[in-house]
Formats: C-alpha cells, structure tokens, sequence
C-alpha cells in the first residue's frame, strides 16, 4: 500500500507530540485604537484676532486678562444652523462679529467660532487649536472646547454620522485633556449658572439656544457613556 504523505512526508513512529498553542497573553494591553481622523482647517487666529479676544476676556472673565489660552474643562456641542461646513468655516474666518447679530456685537467685536467643526458626512475639522479660546458659548468660553456640527433641527437634521464623529471627537478630547469632566449641549449651557465654571461679569448677557437638541445629547452621550463625563446641573 503506498505512502499517502509521499516518501518525504513520513512521520517517525516516536516523534514527540505536537505542542499545544500557547493560551493567549491576557496581561498583554489591547491593540491601540487608530488615531482619530482630524482634518486642519483653520481659520483666522492672528495678532488682531486675539487681541480682540483679550479684550472679550477682559470685558466678560477677568479685567486682567492677559492671554487667549484655555484650559478645557468641558466640552460643548453645537450645531450651525445651515447645512454647509464651507459656508461656515467662511463665517468663522472673520475676525468681527456682523452689526446685524446686536446681542452679540454689543458684548464685543470678536467673532463667533469654535475649535471644532463636524460635517454632515461626519468628518472632523479642526480650526483652532484646543487652547486657544473661541467665543461660542456665553460663559464657559473660558474652559470650554467648543464643536460645532453642520445641520439644524429643520432642514438639515444632524446625521448619524455625526452622532458617531463626536463621540469619537469626545473620547479623543477627554484622553488628550484628562481634567475635562463635563459634556453639554449648547442648549444646556444656562443650566451650568452657578457652577464654578460659570463665568460672565456682565449678569444682563444671556441668550437662549436650541442646539443641537435634546435627541442628539442623548445619543452622543450614550455611546461615551462610559467616560463618567458629567452633564449639566440638575436645578
């Protein structure tokens, strides 16, 4: 009868057993997770722009107000009230806020804008550094990181895809910034009034804000749930 495994295949009748596989290392640490996709886009952040945001500083924060650097304690989630991540990254370029917007422009000059930007297909633009203080939430400019995502709660209802982009941006932040322990939506931010991070020298300048709404902090939140961030203050 010939020889199956072929003349150079043949196995010796005292070979040792094969050794079994070695069980998997559980001290070994998990695979690192990819680095999250950030596209730079920034806009405008010269000398003129932040010396109008030491003076927004100083009129709203501290008289002595020396900087434009931040410490991020918290982050803040938006949306832009249009559905162009272009048309917004334009608005946000320039220094100065428009006339026309008057609460706004009678609390200072500098222009709105944020560190982040989502687009609807859930890219993550990044347009100022982390740092550095952008004018996007009364109040907690000082210690906020600010994410802006392109849509509204009409016409251009945020998308999935942005769900999934800001927790991701989320888990990001609080792994490059240890000391944030707070997550709100821009619609929340009054109810943070009376916590230590609440800082706002002129007490007539408040505004009302709907975004991103109550349905997508409930998803965001969800998916970081385990982040331990906290939410507004419960009155």
């Amino acid at each position: 009868m010939p020889d199956e495994l072929g003349p150079d295949k043949h196995v010796p009748k005292d070979s040792p057993p094969a050794a079994p596989p070695a069980p998997p290392d559980k001290s070994a640490p998990p695979p690192a997770e990819p680095p999250l996709a950030i596209v730079d886009r920034p806009i405008t952040y010269d000398e003129a722009r932040m010396a109008r945001t030491i003076a927004y500083r100083r009129a709203h924060q501290d008289p002595a107000a020396s900087g434009v650097e931040i410490e991020p304690r918290m982050i803040i989630l938006h949306h832009t009230g249009g559905g162009s991540a272009d048309a917004t990254w334009r608005y946000f370029d320039r220094p100065t806020i428009e006339s026309a917007r008057k609460t706004i422009a009678d609390a200072g000059d500098l222009n709105v804008s944020s560190q982040f930007l989502v687009d609807r297909d859930g890219t993550i633009f990044r347009l100022m550094p982390e740092t550095s203080m952008a004018r996007h939430c009364v109040g907690l400019n000082h210690v906020a990181i600010g994410v802006e995502n392109v849509g509204d709660l009409d016409q251009h209802p945020l998308t999935d895809a942005q769900v999934e982009a800001d927790a991701a941006l989320v888990r990001h932040l609080k792994a490059r910034f240890p000391a944030i322990t707070h997550l709100i939506g821009h619609h929340e931010y009054l109810a943070m009034e009376g916590h230590p991070y609440f800082l706002e020298r002129d007490p007539k300048y408040r505004t009302r804000k709907a975004d991103p709404g109550p349905a997508f902090m409930t998803k965001v939140r969800a998916r970081v749930a385990d982040l331990g961030l906290e939410g507004p203050l419960v009155r």
